[in-house]
């Protein structure tokens, strides 16, 4: 069965939250890709079921059903995270991120006292990272879109604007032909069955309200996140593949150098979809573990 609720923050915004598995499993706060909502991959969600998890989602402010949040930093999603959690009875929980998920997962390791690991999957590493060219390797549409949010707001969401009109109403075959430059064959392979049918359902509530979601991730990610990755002590496992061309592969090497004491995957061959889809059992094995 999954709960679906709206949960009113201490500021007044409300944000849309999905909660399905067992009553008294572990419970796990998922943060979706950009653009994303809270709607997940049912293979990962059976998957967290599977392993006696409660799988907790949340869209973040701007996506779907939830209020937006104008000039947001990463690290602002662990308020919005602790509030939910709290208004579910959690007092200690994993959390996981996935792509654009990634950054607000670690926010959450970094600032939350009762986070007690963190699975980062291709996430995207700090804009200003030191030593690291932050958009090579990535295909053409992310060059142009970040290369759009790093020219400021007006310029990102004329860029955004026209980029949903392919998204709003995607099917999972569109998503392979429109996103083309981003997806290598090892990807194009996991947009079948249910997992295309629920990553098209992701972009179409994510964009029902417009952008403004998909807006603040990026800008987000191009400014100063609000918390040093390297001062992070909860335990985190991040997992990268090297033919990932949303989050190039060299995003997750310079994660890994900069978290003390992570648990790192970076696996040959796997590229962006295709390890999220594939290991996600074998991550919450390693997760279940992590956390006792």
């Amino acid at each position: 069965m999954t709960d679906r609720r709206l949960v009113e923050l201490p500021d007044g915004r409300r944000v849309d939250v999905l909660v399905s598995g067992p009553e008294d499993g572990r419970p796990l706060l998922y943060h979706h890709g950009t653009p994303g909502a809270a709607p997940p991959v049912r293979a990962m969600e059976r998957a967290a079921h599977e392993r006696h998890f409660r799988f907790v989602s949340y869209s973040r402010p701007g996506y779907g059903a939830s209020d937006r949040r104008p000039g947001r930093r990463v690290a602002d999603a662990a308020a919005d995270a602790a509030a939910v959690m709290a208004a579910l009875g959690a007092e200690r929980y994993a959390v996981a991120g996935w792509s654009g998920g990634g950054p607000h997962a670690l926010a959450c390791a970094a600032l939350l006292e009762p986070v007690t690991a963190a699975l980062v999957i291709a996430g995207v590493a700090p804009h200003d990272a030191d030593g690291l060219d932050w958009a090579a390797g990535m295909g053409e549409d992310n060059v142009a879109e970040f290369g759009a949010a790093e020219q400021g707001e007006a310029a990102l969401r004329s860029y955004l604007e026209q980029a949903q009109e392919h998204l709003r109403d995607v099917t999972p075959q569109q998503i392979v032909t429109g996103l083309a430059s981003l997806l290598p064959e090892v990807d194009r392979a996991v947009l079948t069955g249910d997992v295309g049918e629920d990553l098209a359902t992701g972009f179409h509530e994510a964009l029902r309200p417009g952008v403004d979601g998909w807006l603040d991730d990026d800008l987000a990610f191009v400014r100063a996140w609000g918390f040093d990755v390297g001062a992070i002590t909860t335990p985190v496992l991040l997992w990268q593949g090297s033919a990932d061309l949303m989050v190039p592969y060299d995003h997750g090497r310079w994660l890994a150098s900069r978290l003390p004491g992570a648990s790192v995957h970076l696996r040959s061959g796997e590229g962006h979809l295709s390890i999220g889809v594939g290991a996600f059992g074998a991550m919450l094995d390693e997760l279940a573990a992590a956390t006792g």
